[in-house]
C-alpha cells in the first residue's frame, strides 16, 4: 500500500487481520458506544504509520449503521497490546473513513 509519510494510506477492503483486530476490541467499542452490537463486521480500512500503526476501520454494526474505529497497534518491540483509541457512531456506508 502506498502511503505518504505521516498521512493515511488508500482505503482498502478489510482483511482477515483487520477483522481479527476489530474482534479483539469489540467489547471496548460496545462500552464506549454504550450499547451492544449484534453484528461487528469490518468493511473498509486505512492505516497510518506512526510509532506503531493507527488503523481507521469502518465496521458494519447492523441495519444501515456503521461505526468508525481508530485502533492503535504498537511496534512489536514496544509491546503488542492493541488499543481502541476512538469510536465514531451513527455512520453509514457512505461516510468516508479517515483520521479522527
Amino acid at each position: 500500500m502506498a502511503m505518504m509519510c505521516g498521512g493515511t494510506g488508500a482505503v482498502q477492503d478489510a482483511t482477515p487481520e483487520v477483522q481479527k483486530m476489530c474482534d479483539e476490541v469489540k467489547k471496548s467499542a460496545e462500552q464506549k458506544a454504550g450499547r451492544e452490537f449484534s453484528v461487528f463486521r469490518a468493511k473498509k480500512f486505512t492505516s497510518q504509520v506512526v510509532a506503531g500503526t493507527n488503523y481507521f476501520v469502518k465496521v458494519h454494526v447492523g441495519g444501515e449503521e456503521d461505526v468508525h474505529l481508530r485502533l492503535y497497534k504498537p511496534l512489536p518491540h514496544a509491546g503488542d497490546k492493541l488499543e481502541l483509541h476512538g469510536i465514531q457512531t451513527a455512520k453509514t456506508c457512505h461516510d468516508p473513513i479517515g483520521y479522527f
